[in-house]
């Protein structure tokens, strides 16, 4: 992997020393509403500057860790299976390095990619989902690689009881009920996320992040906007919750920039992966 010309706030480590590396994917081909995550991860970079390195959160600073910014991957537009092919390979490097990877979306398919490889290396692996939408259905339109069905795809790799999921407000019939019975599922609220890390203890985590799990009184710049989400800091009390466990590898998926033109929704993403650095990989 080679450093990206500009790279998120302070990630400028070489690739041999760092802990944890960030890549991106910007790939968007099965939106099912308003298109453009794939400019998220460019957005993400370029804005980051606007952001402090030191989080007074967590009284931690990026100056501090180790991590190497890759630059986006270039996928193959209009390809799901090969660009999930690309991102499987770029984790399953990034793994067999001994580091943790860090992706930034494009669309919320993406994570199979990186599950597949986190799963392949860590066979008890469990998932930390916050979201607005359940992303559970067998298909969508009749295609099992989609946005709407990331969820379900990686159940078809993990199987129950290992995926847990937060904030949920949005599925159809269908997919609430069989969330019922396959997954843990906190619609609305992320008030249970220390029950999850109970349940969860010192197996292995992937911790993916739709931002729009965050309302859109905040976060209006993405595809598919859902009332009735996440205060950014109600969002960053549930993800500092998971410090104690064993991240594995984690992404945070569907910025579109463009959606909000002061720029308030790529700053709350930047200061979300920020947060999620110094927790993770701190």
């Amino acid at each position: 992997m080679k450093s990206s010309i500009q790279g998120f706030i302070n990630c400028e480590s070489e690739w041999n020393e760092a802990r944890a590396v960030i890549f991106g994917a910007p790939f968007d081909s099965t939106t099912s509403f308003r298109p453009g995550a794939r400019f998220g991860p460019a957005a993400m970079r370029s804005e980051s500057f606007g952001i402090e390195t030191y989080s007074p959160y967590q009284d931690k600073d990026l100056e501090d860790l180790k991590v190497f910014d890759a630059g986006d991957l270039e996928l193959p537009f209009g390809n799901a299976a090969a660009a999930l092919d690309e991102i499987e390979n770029a984790a399953d490097e990034i793994l067999s390095a001994g580091k943790t990877p860090v992706m930034l979306g494009g669309e919320h398919l993406v994570t199979l990619g990186a599950v597949r490889a986190a799963a392949k290396k860590y066979p008890e692996l469990r998932i930390v989902h916050f979201d607005a939408h359940a992303d559970l259905r067998e298909d969508y339109l009749g295609e099992k690689l989609s946005h709407a069905s990331v969820i379900r795809r990686c159940w078809d790799i993990l199987g129950d009881g290992r995926i847990f999921q937060f904030a949920i407000r949005s599925g159809s019939r269908e997919e609430m009920y069989w969330g019922r019975e396959h997954t843990t599922m906190e619609k609305f609220h992320a008030a249970t996320i220390n029950e999850a890390v109970r349940a969860i203890g010192g197996a292995p985590v992937y911790v993916t992040l739709d931002l729009d799990a965050v309302d859109p009184s905040e976060f209006p710049g993405t595809g598919t906007p859902e009332a009735g989400g996440l205060r950014f800091t109600e969002l960053l009390s549930a993800l500092l919750a998971l410090r104690g466990l064993n991240v594995a590898a984690f992404d945070l998926c569907e910025l579109s920039p463009h959606y909000d033109h002061s720029g308030a929704s790529t700053a709350l993403a930047c200061k979300t992966l920020r947060e999620m650095l110094l927790a993770y990989c701190g």
